[in-house]
């Protein structure tokens, strides 16, 4: 058994701990306000067998938050999402104490699990790297890029890919993995911050949706002759646009639409058939857990390419787990470079 963290109370002599959570005390209307969140303490029970007690160490934002809170969640919930987590008490034999795992229990500092919804890190995984790309780079959301990319765009070496909110959790992995793969990459984000870190981390051409005066024009400066795949996270006008700039048998993945999720009422589009007849497209959308059979698979490549440099990756690091509604908000307003995390 691993010592205990020096401060850590021995939490087997006391009995009753006390774990703090985050409750959607109002639905969103429009966007998030702190005041939407209410903050609750929950005494956790004594563990019974084949139980395992463990304690939130980074906690993640992400967008799906909230469209999800909208059609899974009650008024008086924990707000949904996952951690990496450390067992400190542990009476399931598969679980030692100390050890770091991978959990869906939404916004929560402490919490009981029978170990069936737990992941351990991946066994090559080295002390030398933050545990908190579980939650990013090495977690769902590269995840969602690895099959979205392979599976959903089906990108082949040589062709070219568009990738939108290009320096998020999801599409700074996509683009970086486009590039392993032997494509030309093109990337879009609100910032130019964002822009110079692009071209940092191996875009080929990048820029700033919000300053470019046409993103028709952008878009075909760009890449004149268009694109084979496109990696929508963010919906809205830049995909009625990019649509038509897709090349014959294009392939889109529709992963996210980020600038709908906050809409009171829903915007209303141009219709996509007429590009997607005449250019004969493809436009899949996709959850990255129907492929929760090849997480696995997944994981060690992204992990293989992040030990090799070949990925590289910014978090974006928010101190103190009473600042978490604050992250979800900022993440959702764009003012993340990477992955947005929690460190409690």
């Amino acid at each position: 058994m691993l010592d205990r963290p020096r401060g850590q109370p021995d939490l087997s002599a006391c009995g009753m701990v006390t774990a703090k959570a985050w409750v959607l005390k109002k639905h969103f209307e429009g966007f998030p306000k702190t005041s939407d969140f209410d903050l609750k303490k929950i005494e956790l029970l004594k563990l019974k067998d084949g139980e395992v007690l463990l304690e939130s160490v980074f906690l993640s934002v992400d967008p799906y938050m909230r469209p999800y809170s909208q059609r899974d969640m009650k008024e008086g919930d924990i707000m949904i999402g996952t951690q990496v987590a450390r067992i400190i008490e542990s009476k399931n034999p598969a679980f030692v104490v100390g050890a770091f795992v991978v959990a869906n229990s939404g916004w929560r500092t402490h919490f009981v699990s029978n170990g069936k919804d737990l992941h351990s890190l991946p066994s090559s995984w080295p002390e030398s790297l933050p545990k908190s790309l579980a939650l990013g780079t090495v977690g769902m959301p590269g995840l969602t890029a690895y099959f979205g990319l392979l599976e959903v765009c089906k990108m082949k070496p040589g062709e070219t890919v568009l990738v939108n909110a290009a320096a998020g959790a999801v599409g700074s992995v996509v683009g970086q993995l486009a590039k392993i793969g032997g494509c030309k990459v093109v990337g879009s984000a609100g910032s130019d911050e964002k822009v110079a870190y692009l071209k940092k981390i191996g875009f080929d051409e990048a820029f700033n949706y919000k300053t470019v005066t046409s993103l028709k024009e952008a878009l075909h400066k760009a890449s004149p002759d268009g694109y084979d795949c496109f990696f929508d996270n963010v919906g809205g006008e830049f995909a009625s646009v990019a649509i038509h700039q897709m090349k014959k048998y294009g392939r889109i993945a529709v992963c996210g639409a980020i600038s709908q999720y906050n809409d009171s009422v829903p915007q209303k589009g141009p219709y996509v058939q007429f590009p997607m007849i005449l250019k004969e497209l493809q436009m899949e959308g996709f959850i990255v857990h129907r492929w929760n059979n090849r997480r696995e698979e997944g994981q060690k490549a992204l992990l293989k390419w992040v030990l090799e440099g070949k990925i590289k990756y910014h978090e974006q690091i928010t101190e103190g787990f009473e600042n978490m509604p604050a992250a979800f908000i900022g993440m959702l307003k764009g003012e993340n470079l990477g992955k947005a995390i929690i460190k409690v």
